[in-house]
This record gives C-alpha cells, structure tokens and sequence, in this order.
C-alpha cells in the first residue's frame, strides 16, 4: 500500500531524512515515535508532498514518486555558489524547477493523502459543514448537494452531525479534531495521516478522537500517525516505528515494540517516558 524506498531530505546542509525505508500495509494503523527532531512530521509532509523528497522512493498503491541522487547533488552545488554570492538557495516549487512529469506524480500523490495538522487549518469563517463542503467543490468540482450528502455522511461517521450550523470558535478541542477527520475525508484519500492529533487536547477529549481513528482502522483506512502518546501507539497501533536522528532504527508490533525493544536507543527512549 505504502512504500518507501531510501528517503532522503535536506534543509540547507541539515541532513534530516537519513535513508528511510518503510512498508506499510492496506488498513495498518501506524505510530511514529521518536524525540522531537528526529524526523518524524517531515517524513509526513513528505509522504503527501507539503515537502518534496531529495533522494529515493514514495509508491502508494500504484503510484510512485522518484527522485534520484544526482539531482539533488546538483541542486546542492548551485546552492552553495548561490551562498557565496548572496544569491537566495534554490526552492524547487518556489522557482518552479522540477519538471512537469515529477510535479504532475506529486499532484497525483497529495490527492491519494489526507493530513490532520496539529493546528487544525479550519476554516474560521465558515461553520462546520462548509468546512466540509468546500474542498470537494472546488478541487473536485462536485455539485453542492453531492458535496453535502457526503458531508452529512462524514460528519455522521465521526458523530459531529447535529453541529453541522456551528463555527470552529463554538467547539471543544475534540470536536473540532473531529470536523477536521471528516474534512480530509471528503477527499477521498488512501491514506490518513496525522501529526499529534490528541497532544493538545485535555484527557476526556482525547478518547473522542481516538475512537474515530480506531473505527476507520476497522473499515480498513491505512493510517500514519506522529505521536508523544504512548498509550495511544501501545493500544491503537498495528505497527509501532521508532525514530531518532532522521533514521529509523527499529519497528514492531507495539506488544514487542514496549515490552522487548530491540535496540539500545529505544530502549533509552522508552524508559525516559518510563514506559
């Protein structure tokens, strides 16, 4: 389902995305831990194109997204005279520098993906079912009543359909987390993925979300999470990844993952949450 093959990803002369290699299977649910810094919400941004890979491979499903070493080499040289100089680092969406056929896989690649942000990104000025609503209008072109039968229906899915007339303002931290599950759903995706989606939430609202997350793991959506939690990857998770400097050094099923890790680094991860 989901393939990842030698990833790699600078910023300037940081080296942040060490060689990732990672398989992740149709209707696994997925947590990423690791100390802050180590990679895990760039490898996200990779994955649904908000940031695009230097070197390697991202295949989902039966699309795939390469980028080679030489290229990025290149792009690293003109960098460093361009410093010299004074001149601004090259972006290669800023100055629009990769080829149409890479940048036409990246648009098919962000479509197949839906990301919660630790933010949330709802749309302030409109309530909860526009929220809904507007991307697949506009991206999609679909009709404003196909677009609100099928909000209708999400937001059903995730509980939050007698909220369809309330504003972002007018909801609790889950609710809102809940609205925003059924927003990246409305697209469509193959893939969720989700940066800390219970961290900023107090106690009895996280169990809200979390049920959502579980129940689309029952239906079958493949789904990455980044998180601090240890209780959620202990409970939630097929899979459980952990990552430290930009690598990954050890993976498992989270009843291995938390009672016989492997590797020394993990181990000194885990017993720092005393886990």
């Amino acid at each position: 389902m989901v393939q990842i093959r030698n990833l790699h990803k600078y910023f300037g002369d940081s080296h942040i995305l060490r060689g990732i290699d990672l398989d992740i299977k149709k209707g696994q649910l997925v947590s990423i831990i690791g100390r802050s810094g180590c990679g895990k919400t760039t490898l996200l941004r990779c994955l649904n194109c908000l940031e695009i890979l230097d070197e390697g491979t991202i295949r989902i499903e039966d699309l795939e997204l390469t980028r080679t070493k030489d290229r990025k080499e290149l792009e690293r040289k003109v960098n460093k005279i361009r410093k010299k100089v004074g001149m601004p680092f090259i972006n290669s969406i800023e100055e629009n520098k990769l080829d149409q056929d890479f940048k036409l896989k990246a648009h098919k690649l962000r479509t197949k993906v839906g990301m919660l942000f630790q933010g949330l990104n709802l749309f302030p000025n409109y309530n909860v079912l526009e929220n809904i609503i507007i991307a697949p209008k506009i991206v999609q072109g679909k009709d404003v009543e196909h677009s609100k039968q099928q909000a209708i229906q999400l937001l059903t899915k995730v509980g939050m359909q007698d909220y369809i007339d309330r504003m972002p303002n007018q909801l609790s931290g889950g609710q809102a987390q809940r609205v925003a599950i059924a927003r990246a759903l409305a697209m469509n995706p193959k893939v969720m993925l989700y940066d800390e989606p219970t961290s900023a939430l107090d106690p009895e609202l996280v169990d809200e979300v979390i049920k959502v997350m579980t129940d689309l793991n029952k239906e079958g959506m493949t789904q990455i999470v980044v998180t601090h939690s240890m209780n959620f990857a202990k409970n939630a998770s097929d899979l459980v990844v952990f990552m430290d400097k930009g690598e990954i050094i050890e993976m498992s099923p989270p009843e291995e993952m938390f009672s016989n890790p492997k590797d020394s680094r993990t181990r000194d991860y885990l017993k720092l949450l005393a886990v």
